[in-house]
């Protein structure tokens, strides 16, 4: 059973690809790295993206306390 072609080159290939893994533990690291900088470039962009429509919402209701309904037409 364990003679049959497609069972020996499964096992060959998994073997391959776990000494590659062994023997290039940089470039795990690497894509954990990258990871890392885009979830905290994300999380600053989505941080300024708050303060920033704070701000907005903040100086909105300020204008539109200060004059009101806009000054139509039946005032």
């Amino acid at each position: 059973m364990l003679n049959h072609p497609w069972i020996v080159y499964a096992i060959a290939l998994i073997s391959v690809r776990i000494e590659r893994a062994r023997n290039a533990p940089t470039r795990g690291a690497s894509a954990v790295e990258w990871a890392i900088i885009t979830a905290i470039i994300a999380g600053a962009a989505l941080g300024l993206a708050t303060l920033i429509r704070t701000m907005v919402e903040s100086k909105s209701a300020e204008i539109q306390s200060n004059f009101g309904t806009g000054g139509g037409a039946d005032t």
